[in-house]
Parts: C-alpha cells; sequence; structure tokens
C-alpha cells in the first residue's frame, strides 16, 4: 500500500513540477480625450464625455472576459488614469490599488516594460496597464507570436504567456487571447 500513495506523489510532483504558470498582460489603451490645447498640457488631457460611455461599456466587455484585472499600472497622464478609474470601479477594485508608472507615459518598450513589472510579485499572473500608443501596439505586436494590428482608443489586448516568472518576459512568446473593439 505504502508503494501506491509513493507513486502518486511522485506523479503529482512531476505535473507540478513540468506545468508552467501562465502569465497575462492586458494592454488597455485610454479612452477618447480632449484635443490638444494651448491651455492644457498632453499630460493633464481628460477624456470626453463619449471617452467616459465607451471606456465604461469596454470595462463591462471585458468583465465578461476576466474576473480581476489582476495588478493595475497606469501612465501618470490623467486620460489613462481616468480610463482605468473607469474600469476600477467596474471591477469594484478600490481606485488606491492603481499604480502609477511613468515609464508608460513615454516611450514604453520592452526594457521599461520589464523594469515597471519587476516591481510586481511574481505570485501576480495578471497586469492590466492602462496606457497609450504607439508604445502599446508596438510592444502587443512584438510580445505575440501572431503579431498585433493598431489598437484603437480603448481598445483591450490580452496577451498570455507560458513562463514563469515576469524576469521571462520576450518578445514573440505571447499569445493573443482576445482584442476588444469598442
Amino acid at each position: 500500500m505504502p508503494r501506491i500513495w509513493v507513486q502518486v506523489l511522485e506523479s503529482e510532483n512531476r505535473k507540478t513540477f513540468h506545468h508552467k504558470i501562465m502569465k497575462k498582460l492586458i494592454f488597455v489603451r485610454h479612452s477618447k480625450a480632449e484635443e490638444p490645447t494651448s491651455e492644457i498640457s498632453d499630460f493633464e488631457r481628460s477624456l470626453t464625455l463619449k471617452g467616459k460611455s465607451v471606456a465604461n461599456i469596454m470595462a463591462l466587455k471585458l468583465k465578461e472576459k476576466e474576473k480581476s484585472l489582476g495588478v493595475i499600472l497606469s501612465s501618470p497622464a490623467f486620460r489613462a488614469i481616468e480610463t482605468g478609474l473607469i474600469f476600477s470601479g467596474v471591477f469594484k477594485i478600490p481606485y488606491d490599488k492603481i499604480l502609477m508608472a511613468g515609464n508608460i507615459y513615454y516611450k514604453h518598450n520592452l526594457q521599461t516594460l520589464r523594469e515597471d513589472l519587476s516591481r510586481i510579485r511574481e505570485e501576480e499572473d495578471t497586469v492590466t496597464l492602462f496606457g497609450h500608443n504607439p508604445s502599446f501596439t508596438e510592444l502587443a505586436n512584438s510580445l505575440s507570436r501572431e503579431g498585433c494590428n493598431f489598437i484603437q482608443k480603448c481598445g483591450i489586448v490580452a496577451i498570455s504567456f507560458k513562463i514563469t516568472t515576469w524576469s521571462e518576459l520576450d518578445n514573440n512568446l505571447g499569445n493573443i487571447e482576445y482584442y476588444l473593439k469598442p
């Protein structure tokens, strides 16, 4: 009898050892914002009423796909934060759980993404980012095997990776799970 239990335990350990944890990045481009003016800096532009409405609709669409947003990283630009706040409201996540990542605002790339992800505990399997183009489209395109087309305003792209740690993240390792368009 003990021999059977040893075999069961050994086979369970092998399964655990060979199983790769899935990590997921969800890119959410900010919704429609005010046009740039001389009175308001690009950084301070707010969402339009239509942009707020579309963000709410897209958050509800995302909620049909995901139970949680995981860790939320947002560009500090106001339009990205506003989009993140709308999504947080729909997912009933306290607003103070949104982490700011200055890298997302300007020239976000694989290196700066890795820097941002190094702040995340390895137990966290999902990270949702709120930010901007062209960086989001370029990152989603390079990270996924199949490539990614232009991410529209308030578009959502989820990419999953068969990796155990965020530090393993690299180009062409991910698979696009879905692309939700407004």
